[in-house]
């Protein structure tokens, strides 16, 4: 009985992996050229918690390394904090500020690294001679989890990913990740979005969320296959253990 059961399984999961469309982009052509403009390519946007790195120069260096950190200054006691290695990075705090030396605070949340940059050297011309700003993202991250080969958060020098790049990162999805189902997870604004992705289309290209932004959460779900194989071995773990516990019984009761 219980290989018959076994036998039946087996057909049926071959028959739904035959049935699965593993493979990314399905609808495009299969020979040719394909070309569109891309227009959904966004650059991201400073947010609360966000960590930057900002260096500064000018052509006065010695007055350039009162703003930049790691540099020890004589401007007053109440700056001190400020002044620390300059991979501790500047923290957004919750209301989208920053606090920056000598000028003090600057609200940053909102804008992108080229905007932030514009506006520190707009502040900068009053201390400086042709000042000049740098900024990074020291907390560019996305995080893989779900039927993927290696889950993982993954911190992105580049500040730029996709999708794509994200899962092959994470060891591309296995044979039971839902291709047409994959999840978004994205906090902006203060707002926690959600958004699917069916990567079996060629849409998706078009998406606002196939290039990625920083803390984004990418989750793929397993199918019904991986479903009922986990329900199945749960079923069967449990019948085991209550079987084991009767013959153990028994075995107690007899000796």
């Amino acid at each position: 009985m219980r290989q018959s059961f076994l036998f039946l399984l087996i057909l049926l999961v071959s028959a739904s992996c035959s049935n699965r469309n593993l493979a990314y982009f399905s609808d495009l052509r299969q020979q040719g050229e394909y070309k569109e403009q891309i227009t959904n390519e966004n650059e991201p946007k400073i947010q609360p918690d966000d960590l930057l790195s900002i260096s500064i120069s000018s052509l006065s260096p010695e007055a350039t390394a009162v703003f930049n950190r790691g540099v020890q200054t004589q401007i007053s006691s109440s700056n001190a904090s400020s002044h620390r290695n300059i991979d501790d990075g500047y923290l957004v705090d919750k209301e989208g500020f920053i606090d920056f030396p000598v000028i003090g605070k600057m609200k940053m949340a909102g804008l992108t690294k080229a905007q932030a940059r514009d506006k520190i050297v707009k502040e900068l011309q009053q201390y400086l001679k042709r000042p000049t700003a740098n900024i990074r993202f020291l907390n560019f991250r996305v995080t893989v989890v779900g039927e993927v080969g290696r889950p993982s958060t993954f911190t992105i020098p580049s500040e730029k990913i996709n999708v794509l790049e994200a899962l092959g990162m994470a060891g591309d999805m296995t044979a039971y990740g839902k291709r047409d189902n994959v999840l978004i997870i994205r906090e902006e604004g203060g707002v926690r979005k959600m958004a699917r992705l069916n990567l079996n289309s060629k849409e998706t290209f078009n998406s606002p969320y196939f290039y990625l932004q920083q803390n984004d959460v990418i989750y793929v779900q397993p199918n019904s296959t991986k479903a009922t194989q986990a329900t199945t071995d749960l079923r069967f773990a449990t019948l085991f253990i209550g079987l084991t516990s009767t013959v153990a019984l028994i075995i107690s009761r007899l000796y």
